[in-house]
């Protein structure tokens, strides 16, 4: 990813408040089909993780708090796009994995990391990459290339894809409209950024500090 697409997606970060009543503007109805597209694409295809995730959910669980969208269409749909996503995933893994790692299409150190943390975790690294950029978007493509058995992870994919959801849909739509969080929704966005990332910042440090 280039410098100017990176600042692109900062940029929509950060004004993410703004971008989505935009786009609800914009868009009008067919907002819902896009924003299952974005959320489908961020879990299920192997070079897109850098697609927003939870900062989006968040936005728009605000926006259909102060009314602006529905806020069971929303779930049905994120739902529904964040466990098919990862179920087109662990098949592109299943089936075209190992060629794809041949061909240096995604970068290994985002294979070893998501192999690492599924070694510790196990199946449950279906549910808590969930909450992982990057290895959220890993996890089910590695259980593919494993040949996970299909209905475990189905369960995992599922509760996972869920909980995923509700907690920033539902964080939003019930907190996105306070005063402090209307004035300081950038700083929000980017608080959840940040937490968000802080478990594989611990992860690459154990596994430095370990090396040394």
């Amino acid at each position: 990813m280039d410098a100017g697409l990176i600042a692109q997606v900062f940029n929509f970060f950060m004004e993410i408040d703004k971008n989505i009543l935009i786009m609800i503007s914009t868009y009008g109805i067919f907002i819902y089909p896009l924003l299952f597209l974005i959320i489908f694409l961020e879990t299920g295809i192997v070079i897109t993780p850098f697609l927003p995730g939870d900062s989006l959910i968040f936005a728009v669980g605000a926006a259909a708090g102060a009314g602006a969208l529905n806020i069971i269409i929303l779930f049905i749909i994120l739902c529904s796009a964040a466990i098919l996503g990862d179920s087109v995933n662990y098949y592109i893994g299943k089936y075209f994995g190992d060629n794809i790692l041949r061909k240096g299409l995604i970068k290994l150190e985002y294979i070893h990391k998501t192999r690492d943390f599924y070694e510790k975790h196990g199946g449950k690294t279906i549910i808590l990459a969930r909450f992982i950029p990057i290895v959220r978007t890993f996890a089910p493509f590695i259980a593919g290339i494993g040949k996970m058995k299909y209905g475990s992870f189905l369960m995992y994919n599922v509760i996972g894809g869920i909980l995923w959801v509700s907690l920033f849909l539902f964080l939003g739509y019930f907190s996105g409209n306070l005063p402090f969080v209307k004035e300081h929704f950038a700083f929000v966005i980017f608080i959840i950024i940040a937490l968000s990332i802080v478990p594989v910042i611990y992860e690459y440090t154990i596994r430095k500090l370990k090396r040394r």
